[in-house]
C-alpha cells in the first residue's frame, strides 16, 4: 500500500508530490538505501544527542509519548520521530519539542530528494533522513526514535549507539514483512539490540522471551525484561514500579486505558536503565500525568464533529490489529453499549479488529478511508452481521454521513467510538479541527 501525505503549505506539497513521483511508496525493509542516502547527507545520524530507540507492535508510540513527557518535565529539550501522522505530515518530526515548521520541512525534503538521486529511497527512508537532518542541526538534550516497521531492517536502525533501546507489546502484524509466527516477529523487533546498550522489554511468553534473550546476547546488549529486571503494577489509582535501584510510587497515566500502564512502565524502565540523560523521580511522575498521544482512546473536545452530536462523548482510537482491539474493548467496556463508526484498510482482517469490540456496540456504521485501499463498507457490514456482530451494522459513503445518521438516531447511545484505522482517526481529528500540535 502506498504512503499518503498532503499539506496545505504549497512548498511542502510540491516536495511531497515530488516524493510520490520519485520514490516507491509502501513498506520496504533494508538498510542499504538509507545508509547510502545518509552518507550523501554527511551522516547526520552521528550528530544526534542521546537516543531512546523504541520498537514493538502496539504501544511504542505511547511509550515515546511518556518518554518525551518525562524528559521535558526534567527540563530537557527533546527531538522525537514517530509515524505515521494522523492529520499533518509535520507530526512525524518534532524538533526541540515543536512540530517541524512548514518552511523548514519543505527545504529539508528538497535537500534529501536532491541527494537521493538514483537510490530509489522509499517514503519512510526519505522521511527518516529528513528527521535526522533536522535533529542534527538543532542541538537538544535527547532524541526519541520510534521504529517504523519491525526493527532489524527499519531505517531508524542505522543509529549506532542509542542510550537505551526498548520493545513494547508484541502481536501478529505485518506478517508479510516480519514473518508468520510471533517468534519471527519478536526476532525482527529485537534486531534493534546494540553492543553495550541496555535492551528494556515487556514480559513475553517463554518461547518469545527466549528468542529475544538469545538475540540480545548475540548482540552484546544487556537484556532487561519486565518481571525480572523491573516491574510495574497498578494498585488502586497508583502505579508501583520497582527495579534493582529501588521503588517508585507514581500516578496512573493520563492516557486512557489500563494497557497504558504497561507503556508507562516501559518508559520509566528505559529512563532508569540509561545513564546519559538525568531524569528525576518527580519528572517521571509528572510525565505519567502529562503524556498525550493523539488518536489513542482520545476523547474529542469541542469542534464541528462533536457539535453535530450534542450531548454525546466521542472517542477516537487508531488501533488496527487484534491485540489493540482487545485493549480498546477493555477500556471502553464501562461505556457500553455505545455506537461505533468503523473503517479498516484492506491489509487487515475485519474479524480481528471489529470482533473484540463488537459485543459492546449497539449500532455500527462502516465507512471508507479516503486515499487508502480499504475494505468496502458494505463488505464489512456483511461480515459483521454474519459472523462477528454487531447485528446492526450499516455502510455509509463518508464519515460525515455516518455522523449525520447517528445525529438523527433517536435511540443513540451516550458514547460514540470511531475506530479501526489510524487513517480514520486522522480524518475524525481533522473533521473536529483537532490537529495534533
Amino acid at each position: 500500500m502506498a504512503d499518503f501525505a498532503t499539506s496545505t503549505h504549497p512548498a511542502v506539497q510540491a516536495q511531497l508530490d515530488r516524493l510520490a513521483a520519485l520514490s516507491l511508496g509502501g513498506d520496504r525493509l533494508g538498510l542499504a538505501r538509507i545508509a547510502i542516502l545518509l552518507d550523501r547527507l554527511g551522516r547526520p545520524q552521528d550528530a544526534l544527542p542521546p537516543m531512546f530507540h523504541v520498537a514493538g507492535t502496539n504501544g511504542k508510540g505511547s511509550t515515546c509519548a511518556f518518554l518525551r513527557a518525562a524528559l521535558e518535565a526534567a527540563g530537557h529539550s527533546v527531538h522525537m520521530f514517530t509515524s505515521p501522522h494522523l492529520v499533518r505530515f509535520n507530526e512525524r518530526i518534532r524538533v526541540a519539542g515543536r512540530l517541524i515548521d512548514d518552511d523548514s520541512l519543505a527545504a529539508l525534503l528538497a535537500e534529501v530528494l536532491d541527494a537521493s538521486g538514483d537510490i530509489d529511497a522509499s517514503f519512510f527512508e526519505v522521511t527518516t533522513a529528513v528527521a535526522f537532518l533536522a535533529f542534527a542541526r538543532t542541538p537538544t538534550d535527547a532524541c526519541i526514535l520510534e521504529v517504523g516497521l519491525g526493527g532489524r531492517l527499519d531505517a531508524t536502525n542505522v543509529v549506532a549507539r542509542p542510550a537505551v533501546c526498548g520493545i513494547a507489546d508484541l502481536a501478529l502484524d505485518h506478517q508479510h514483512f516480519l514473518g508468520r509466527r510471533m517468534i519471527d516477529i519478536a526476532g525482527e523487533k529485537a534486531g534493534i539490540a546494540k553492543l553495550g546498550v541496555p535492551l528494556v522489554t515487556q514480559r513475553y511468553p517463554a518461547g518469545i522471551a527466549r528468542r529475544i534473550g538469545e538475540l540480545a546476547d548475540a548482540a552484546g546488549a544487556p537484556w532487561l525484561p519486565r518481571g525480572q529486571a523491573w516491574d510495574m503494577r497498578m494498585v488502586g489509582d497508583r502505579l508501583r514500579y520497582r527495579d534493582a535501584t529501588g521503588a517508585l510510587d507514581l500516578p496512573v497515566p493520563g492516557l486512557v486505558g489500563r494497557h497504558q500502564a504497561r507503556n508507562a512502565g516501559l518508559a520509566v524502565a528505559m529512563l532508569r536503565h540509561q545513564s546519559e540523560v538525568r531524569v528525576s523521580d518527580d519528572a517521571m511522575a509528572h510525565g505519567m500525568r502529562a503524556a498525550r498521544w493523539a488518536g489513542r482512546l482520545q476523547l474529542l473536545g469541542d469542534g464541528p464533529l462533536t457539535a453535530a452530536l450534542p450531548g454525546r462523548r466521542v472517542w477516537v482510537d487508531g488501533g488496527h490489529n487484534r491485540h489493540a482491539a482487545q485493549a480498546i474493548a477493555k477500556a471502553m467496556a464501562p461505556y457500553a453499549p455505545f455506537d461505533a463508526i468503523f473503517a479498516l484498510t484492506a491489509t487487515r482482517r475485519v474479524a480481528d479488529v471489529l470482533g473484540p469490540v463488537a459485543p459492546l456496540i449497539r449500532k455500527a456504521h462502516t465507512v471508507p478511508i479516503a486515499g487508502h485501499v480499504h475494505h468496502d463498507p458494505r463488505d464489512i457490514a456483511m461480515v459483521a452481521q454474519a459472523r462477528v456482530g454487531p447485528r446492526e451494522c450499516y455502510p455509509a459513503f463518508t464519515l460525515e454521513q455516518a455522523v449525520e445518521r447517528l445525529a438523527k438516531d433517536p435511540d443513540a447511545a451516550k458514547d460514540v467510538l470511531i475506530f479501526g484505522s489510524l487513517y480514520l482517526a486522522g480524518q475524525a481529528l481533522a473533521a473536529n479541527g483537532e490537529t495534533p500540535d
